[in-house]
């Protein structure tokens, strides 16, 4: 045997005798290069982070110079909740200023039917609490802003605008419809919403879901609008209409026709609409009900909102299920994780009482479970209106 061969090689390796005898010339070794450490994410001031974004955005797309553009804006939302905060809007008048003093080819129009059935341009976009290693969950220390650029005619995206905000030097408190809303849900119109704009990349296709619902969110749009200048029944003849589109059968079209009819004391016409967003709710597992609790207690905070009718209507419509039912509570994040839990669980079990009291058959079918912040969709701890969705309480269909 060579003595320089492979097998009398490792034969020394192992008695370790290994010297210069198995050197070869012929045999080289190569030291694999440690890749580069990806650079560190960087979180700007808000304003700047709006600028950044909406710069990149608009000089990436690369518009024909000799022509002029129609753009809309559908509103930009909260990336975890789905929903209009003062911050967003904030961010969308940022960009119309940007486009009206330094992108002249862009013509800024009304995001309504008319507009949207010629096809323009449209932008969306997402502010999402983040932490600094670019995830939506632990401790929410940075916001992430998406814009997104896309062309209906072709259904692609164009352009996209990217940044890192810190967490001060804005309101993220919802917009009024929102605040109001008692049924949260982020159907599938305003997942494809948010998808069309994260984890996209320009020459993608725009997601089917929001492509279907455009038209619909252009009214929805105009509703929401009435409803906050108080001119409900307009809102509510604009959610009616919509109902007439198959993608208008949204959880936030059917939580305005309720809080329509609740303004103008409507209660049955309300309740009708309320029934309907238990259902939606219940069969998509998604129904999560915005309470009122005394800071730090199991008992609801007094409040206007028929608490003892919407828990009726989700205990008749529970009881008609084949299935049982978790009742889940949720906690804004606090100093104590074992805390939250605790108190989540016990308005949990507070609010499955009251169901109970309505309809006794549910003892056996119906449990309580605390996540305490774990699952927080806002996870900022601010204690006030702009997180006050991560203490709903949720109801989900669970096996017997």
């Amino acid at each position: 045997m060579p003595f320089n061969s492979p097998r009398l090689c490792l034969a020394l390796i192992v008695t370790g005798l290994l010297g210069v005898a198995c050197s070869s010339p012929e045999v080289k070794t190569t030291v694999a290069a440690t890749p580069a450490a990806p650079p560190p994410i960087v979180a700007v001031p808000y304003d700047e982070a709006v600028r950044k974004a909406a710069q990149d955005l608009l000089a990436n797309a690369k518009l024909p110079s000799d022509q002029r553009f129609s753009l809309i804006i559908d509103p930009l939302v909260d990336g975890n909740t789905g929903e209009r905060t003062v911050a967003t809007a904030a961010m969308e008048k940022s960009v119309v200023e940007m486009v009206k003093a330094n992108f002249q080819q862009l013509e800024v129009q009304p995001f309504s039917n008319e507009v949207v059935s010629k096809l323009p341009l449209i932008m969306v976009g997402t502010f999402t609490p983040i932490n600094l290693q670019g995830k939506a969950d632990g401790e929410r220390n940075a916001y992430r802003i998406c814009f997104a650029l896309a062309d209906l005619k072709t259904g692609k995206i164009i352009s996209k605008g990217l940044a890192r905000s810190l967490p001060d030097g804005f309101d993220p408190t919802p917009l009024p419809f929102f605040r109001d809303m008692p049924v949260w849900s982020k159907d599938s119109a305003v997942d494809g919403y948010i998808k069309t704009c994260q984890g996209t990349k320009a020459g993608d296709p725009i997601n089917p879901a929001y492509i279907d619902s455009v038209l619909a969110a252009a009214t929805i749009n105009e509703a929401i609008a009435a409803y906050e200048s108080k001119r409900y029944r307009d809102s509510l003849a604009l959610y009616h209409a919509v109902l007439k589109n198959p993608a208008g059968n949204q959880a936030r079209v059917l939580a305005g026709i309720y809080m329509n009819n609740s303004k103008l004391g409507r209660k049955p016409a309300a309740m009708k609409s309320f029934g309907q967003l238990v259902d939606m709710g219940l069969s998509t597992d998604r129904l999560a009900i915005r309470f009122n609790f005394k800071p730090g207690a199991t008992a609801f905070a007094a409040d206007p909102l028929p608490y003892n009718q919407w828990l009726s209507e989700i205990a008749r419509q529970t009881q008609r299920q084949t299935t049982c039912l978790e009742v889940a509570g949720h906690t804004r994040k606090s100093s104590s994780e074992q805390l939250d839990e605790r108190l989540s669980l016990q308005r949990a079990e507070f609010v499955r009482q009251k169901l109970i009291t309505v309809n006794p058959a549910l003892a056996k079918r119906a449990t309580a479970q605390g996540y305490g912040s774990q699952r927080a969709l806002v996870g900022t701890g601010k204690g006030n209106d702009s997180d006050a969705l991560d203490q709903r309480i949720e109801f989900k269909k669970t096996s017997c």
